[in-house]
């Protein structure tokens, strides 16, 4: 049965979950470069249940004086000077990030979004860097604020590796397939709704009032 606090808005007091992956030439965000950046924003049934629902996904060119991390490089298997990656300048993939998060958020009636991510201080750090670098000035995300599936995973399923949590919370995860922002990001949004929709079964969510 629902009732009032079965809202987005409502779930995380006012807060809009986008979950976030980023692939880099490194892990220097102000000097290393971003190649990769997908964003997979929730909603909630009438069941109160979280599931995943917007998608948003760019490639990027890196930035001006970048870092290649050659080994960073070998570990994600990008070639950023791949014509057939499609990739964009970094600001202008980081203005759609925006422009489209906004949207999403506005239409969950929340207030400020909040970065979601596997190690999220790793994505929030890189986000936060390109967001600077791009010069946008009214950026969606809490500027430091975040929910790391690291901790929630290893609370709810005990791994701490994502693939290692994903198939402890029976979702599938193709190995060969990781390392790409995108897939990764999937992985973790369902990550994050089984670990979510989990406390509620349990009765964890919403909370008895006395």
């Amino acid at each position: 049965m629902s009732d009032s606090s079965d809202t987005l808005k409502d779930r995380f007091r006012g807060y809009f979950p986008v979950v976030i992956d980023v692939e880099t030439a490194g892990f220097n965000a102000h000097n290393d470069a971003l190649l990769e950046i997908a964003a997979v924003t929730l909603q909630m049934d009438d069941q109160g249940l979280l599931h995943p629902h917007h998608t948003v996904h760019h490639h990027v060119v890196p930035f001006e004086g970048a870092n290649l991390e050659p080994a960073a490089l070998e570990f994600n298997g990008i070639d950023p000077h791949c014509p057939l990656r499609g990739a964009l300048e970094e600001s202008e993939v980081m203005k759609d990030l925006c422009k489209n998060i906004r949207k999403y958020q506005k239409e969950a009636q929340c207030q400020r979004s909040v970065i979601v991510a596997h190690n999220a201080a790793f994505d929030q750090g890189f986000v936060n860097a390109a967001i600077e670098r791009s010069k946008i000035k009214r950026t969606p995300f809490h500027p430091f604020v975040s929910f790391d599936t690291t901790t929630l995973a290893g609370l709810a399923v005990g791994q701490t590796v994502l693939v290692k949590a994903c198939r402890e919370a029976g979702i599938p995860f193709d190995q060969n397939e990781a390392h790409s922002a995108l897939y990764d990001a999937q992985r973790t949004a369902e990550l994050f709704c089984f670990i979510a929709n989990r406390y509620r079964e349990l009765g964890g969510w919403p909370l008895t009032k006395s």
